[in-house]
């Protein structure tokens, strides 16, 4: 043991650590010795033994005791004790003394010590092989790391030969440095949304991480545009806490911030990170529809799921109503506005399931909107279900108003086979040597999700047998375009490892083989929420420019959040470089998905109109019971070379106020967006606070018709890197359905 005096010599110009043990901190003051460095608890307290140990009372270096490591009788192999420590601040240093009682050689019997730095992973070793014996105490040190976590194993092995028996002495084992004064911050909440004119407030919180408490000043940066910070109070002394407000005004744009609030002392700073998402002040949400059922076989109120087509003036949406837990819906609704989304009707497809106008399947899914202009027919698809939950086919519902709808035809299915994720469209360019086609594509779940493709020519009254790719692809979310030239093109998600598509320019005779469009890598979203696994959104413009967009996270490091990404094809077989979508920084904690892309198509190339909108979570890294859900939109009006600042249009909501499914909360695997007049029109599904007892209120609402502004934000294509690392890294769907 060091002794007093001299202890206070060494103390007066260094500060000692505390030691660590099985990774428990024994917290010392800064001026302190190690824990039982000198044993002088009279055992080893502190330290993790093997073989053959003790405290001894005779013969220490200093002080009463020390550790006798192997005995005074032949022992068999390796005695040893060892502590784990984090060194401090400075230079610091390990110091510690040893006595060898070694009769014999070191090729059989030795003294050593070795010093794992666990933070890097190295070991070095202090004490080298010694077998000596009368030679006395001797000190060994090393430096070390500041900050780095260490464990010093003292060590004496010997051969268990008769008459010559090693054991080490070791004792006043020493860390020594500067501790330097430091702290930590966090906010709680660490996000907030509130519509303009509104605040939001949060508790900064420091603590005192190494030295003594000083005093922190507070600040904030990265605040919205007529949004102030105050902070009560102003500094505090590290280990208490602050109250942060921040107010922002009517004019404040709306969109998601991250905030930064920085803690200064005189030693250190740090920093955390705060989103606030302020709501935009314009018209409130319109409630398109609700759910009218009350079957207690599935949830109510649940909307979700929707798809729109726009032709004209009218607007046409579709959606899931009713949800069952393992599949499908009581129905799908219709929303139909004829004034550009201004007003709605709605009402529910009649002759698809038992609880609407007489129809005979158990539950209907999947629902995709349609326009046939040559024979003035609207049309929505969707999955029919049967009793025993299982896909059973596509049926089509066709409208000449979008306001009465007929009982549907079976375009695909009712053969036994099992079937997923239809899509539908329409040839509507009058010069396109197959005006008037239209197509579906779906996938078989019971032949691995094989894709097939359906061709009707008569307004969607009669449909061709399946036809499938060449190649026999396999995937789902299919979502076919047609190009101005009858050209079908048809992106869809090869089971989440990536985006491909094939094509038809015979009119749905026969089809391609694939292509690739990028491969996916996406951050699974947190909470339990069902997220379609990335399917993606298509769309296209004037000249036949495909754009589709999807959740991918190869643009973040680590892949912590998802972006919305698109790639475009004037062809369908060649695509452009992933572009991430601008809606916040790489670094933020935001996580985007469930993407609807529209575009104007009277726009294309350069001048193409874009609207996007998204499902997102401030705090990618939240929980079921604090994942706070919102919808995002923004614009491009130069063909996704730059994009307006992002405004949130709904939400907060929690992952208890939607749908429940046995894949997760729900509000659809996609979403969809329309352009109507130059503007951008979509319906997404909401939660919200039940008032009327029923389980769920979660309906369709609208935006209303947002301008596509555009705006300077740049969008950015993403490296070979980050291409070559989204190719390590898909995720697979299993082979399951997402009905």
């Amino acid at each position: 043991m060091i002794r007093p005096s001299l202890r206070r010599s060494l103390l007066a110009t260094t500060s000692v650590t505390a030691l660590t043990l099985a990774g428990l901190l024994f917290a010392q003051p800064a001026m302190a010795d190690v824990t039982n460095g000198g044993f002088e608890t009279g055992t080893l307290s502190g330290w993790t033994s093997a073989g053959t140990t003790t405290a001894i009372n005779s013969g220490a270096h200093s002080g009463t005791y020390a550790a006798r490591v192997g005995g005074t009788s032949p022992t068999n192999g390796n005695s040893s004790i060892a502590q784990t420590f984090t060194a401090p601040g400075g230079s610091p240093s390990l110091s510690f003394w040893y006595d060898v009682f070694c009769p014999d050689t070191v090729t059989y019997d030795w003294a050593t010590a070795t010093l794992k730095d666990n933070t890097s992973g190295t070991t070095t070793t202090p004490l080298t092989k010694t077998c000596t014996s009368g030679q006395g105490w001797k000190q060994k040190t090393a430096a070390l790391t500041p900050g780095h976590s260490y464990t010093l194993t003292l060590i004496s092995k010997d051969d268990n030969y008769a008459g010559d028996p090693t054991y080490t002495l070791y004792d006043d084992i020493v860390v020594s440095g500067t501790v330097t004064n430091d702290f930590s911050i966090s906010d709680s909440p660490a996000s907030a949304t509130v519509n303009a004119g509104s605040s939001a407030t949060s508790t900064i919180s420091t603590a005192v991480v190494s030295g003594t408490s000083e005093t922190v000043n507070l600040s904030a940066s990265g605040l919205p545009s007529g949004a102030s910070a105050a902070f009560s109070p102003a500094s505090v002394t590290a280990g208490s806490s602050s109250t942060l407000t921040i107010a922002t005004a009517t004019s404040t744009p709306s969109g998601t911030y991250p905030i930064t609030v920085t803690g200064t002392s005189p030693s250190a700073t740090h920093s955390a990170t705060f989103i606030l998402t302020v709501n935009g002040n314009g018209a409130a949400l319109t409630q398109v529809s609700t759910d009218p059922f009350t079957n207690t076989s599935s949830q109510h109120a649940t909307e979700l799921e929707p798809d729109t087509f726009a032709y004209g003036n009218t607007i046409v949406a579709s959606s899931q109503v009713g949800r069952f837990t393992d599949g499908g819906s009581s129905d799908i609704g219709w929303n139909t506005s004829s004034d550009g989304g201004a007003t709605w009707q709605h009402g529910m497809l009649p002759g698809i399931t038992v609880y609407q106008g007489g129809g005979s399947w158990a539950r209907v899914s999947d629902p995709a909107v349609a326009y046939d202009a040559r024979h003035g027919t609207w049309m929505v698809s969707g999955l029919v279900i049967d009793a025993n939950a299982n896909g059973a086919g596509v049926t089509v519902s066709r409208s000449s108003d979008g306001l009465s709808w007929q009982n549907p035809v079976l375009a695909v299915g009712n053969d036994g086979r099992g079937y997923d994720k239809e899509w539908i469209v329409c040839d509507n360019t009058a010069t396109s040597p197959h005006y008037g086609n239209c197509y579906v594509e779906v996938d078989i779940t019971s032949s691995g999700n094989a894709i097939v493709m359906s061709t009707s020519s008569d307004g969607g009254a009669t449909w061709s047998a399946p036809v499938a790719p060449s190649g026999g692809p396999t995937g789902l979310g299919g979502q076919p375009l047609v190009q101005p030239n009858g050209t079908v093109v048809v992106p869809y998600s090869a089971n989440g490892s990536s985006i491909q598509a094939f094509n038809s320019a015979n009119g749905g005779t026969s089809w391609s083989s694939t292509s690739l469009v990028a491969n996916v890598s996406s951050h699974g979203v947190t909470g339990g929420l069902r997220d379609g696994e990335g399917l993606p959104s298509a769309e296209i413009d004037a000249s036949g420019k495909i754009y589709i967009a999807w959740q991918d996270c190869r643009f973040r490091s680590g892949c912590p959040a998802n972006d919305i990404v698109y790639s475009t094809s004037t062809n369908g077989t060649s695509w452009s470089a992933v572009t991430r979508v601008p809606i916040d920084a790489t670094s933020s904690t935001v996580d985007h998905f469930i993407p609807g892309i529209g575009i104007d198509h009277a726009t294309s190339g350069t001048t193409a109109r874009i609207g996007l909108y998204y499902y997102f979570y401030p705090q990618a890294n939240c929980t079921a019971s604090t994942c706070q859900l919102e919808v995002g939109f923004l614009s491009s009006t130069d063909g996704g070379t730059t994009w307006s600042t992002p405004q949130t249009v709904a939400g907060p909501m929690s992952l208890s106020q939607i749908a429940s499914t046995t894949q997760g909360s729900m509000v659809g695997d996609y979403m969809s967006t329309s352009v109507v007049n130059g503007k951008s029109v979509a319906v997404f599904a909401v939660g919200k606070a039940t008032a009327s007892g029923q389980a769920f209120d979660e309906a369709l609402y609208t935006a209303g018709a947002l301008s596509l502004t555009g705006g300077t934000v740049t969008s950015q294509q993403a490296t070979p890197a980050q291409n070559a690392d989204a190719s390590r890294t898909p995720r697979q769907i299993p082979l399951t359905t997402l009905r």
